[in-house]
């Protein structure tokens, strides 16, 4: 069914994965399809315009950028900005939106996400893993799993930017060779959860050490996410996570005992094969190029697999590199999975 009008999205939280959705609209143009009427959050208009217009990681905004009122006009579009603390101070159906996009981080519930259907929202997509499976209706990989959207689901998930990189990679070679157990490693930039200096900042106390200077090993939920997407693989996974001093792009250390025997090239040519047809196209990258990390900072894609780092011993145990830019490679993927969720709520 064609599109009649830009879909109306409202923002609530203005953060990193927040600027980052927006800016990828702009970056999109027309063909995005989206239009941003509205962002809630408690910042002051000086800063929401500033920090719009001059990211540290991703450079300055490649347009105009501007406060006039309470609004923020990005290019040719006026945003109106709102300042609450809860989902229930904004009505969401005066807004005429149809979707808000929860960039905050902060709801992770079904009863959270209730909060926003009660004052109006007609359905809601998360920037974050819900607390369980029975917290929303539906969590989404694009290019795994977005199909299975009926249009009748109110809420849903994006999942997170490392399961948007493992997941796909794990399907792929599960259906082509098949996998017995999986251990990942996350090696993920440091986030803003971190202090730059130590300070009395987290419960986990491993958190209150500064950002950059340690390598830092923190608890992860990959493992869960992945087991949700993937049931059958469920109870074979193990993950954990150490945050390094970077500040962006991150990359998936992944260790497969496979089904089979195999060896690297065939390993290398499934993933360089779905990287350049199917359903990965665009969403999956293959390199052979000795990269590092910041080479991938503003890279859309989900992952990017680094075959020079392909290992087989074994020879059924596989280890793999996987890079993605965690602040927009997700905005992307949300997007997608955005106007996919409208597209057919639409129909």
């Amino acid at each position: 069914m064609p599109q009649p009008r830009p879909y109306k999205v409202a923002l609530n939280g203005y953060g990193r994965i927040g600027r980052c959705v927006v800016r990828a609209l702009c970056e999109r143009g027309a063909k995005a399809g989206f239009e941003v009427v509205a962002i809630n959050d408690l910042a002051d208009m000086a800063s929401l315009e500033y920090l719009t217009r001059f990211d540290s990681t991703h450079g300055r905004f490649p347009g105009e950028v501007r406060v006039e009122g309470q609004y923020l006009h990005i290019n040719d579009h006026r945003i109106k900005v709102l300042r609450s603390a809860t989902p229930e101070g904004i009505d969401w159906a005066g807004l005429e939106v149809d979707l808000v996009l929860e960039c905050s981080g902060v709801y992770n519930t079904r009863e959270d996400g209730q909060r926003f259907l009660n004052a109006g929202a007609p359905r809601v997509l998360f920037s974050q893993p819900m607390a369980s499976e029975r917290d929303v209706d539906a969590t989404v990989v694009f290019g795994v799993n977005q199909q299975k959207l009926t249009g009748r689901e109110l809420l849903v998930s994006a999942a997170s930017c490392t399961t948007n990189c493992s997941v796909p990679l794990l399907r792929l070679l599960d259906q082509a060779i098949g996998l017995e157990y999986i251990t990942i490693t996350t090696i993920h930039s440091a986030m803003n959860d971190q202090p730059v200096i130590d300070a009395y900042h987290h419960e986990d106390l491993r958190r209150t050490r500064s950002a950059f200077q340690s390598i830092i090993p923190v608890s992860t939920g990959l493992a869960r996410g992945i087991e949700r997407l993937l049931p059958e693989l469920a109870g074979r996974i193990q993950a954990k996570a150490v945050r390094v001093p970077t500040v962006n792009v991150s990359c998936l250390d992944i260790t497969l005992q496979m089904s089979r025997d195999t060896d690297a090239v065939e390993i290398n040519r499934i993933l360089r094969e779905a990287a350049t047809s199917g359903p990965l196209k665009g969403l999956l990258a293959y390199t052979e190029l000795p990269h590092a990390s910041c080479d991938f900072n503003h890279d859309p894609h989900s992952a990017i697999v680094d075959a020079s780092q392909t290992r087989v011993s074994g020879p059924r145990l596989v280890n793999l590199l996987a890079w993605f830019d965690n602040e927009w490679g997700f905005a992307n993927r949300m997007l997608d999975v955005a106007d996919h969720f409208l597209r057919v709520a639409d129909q």
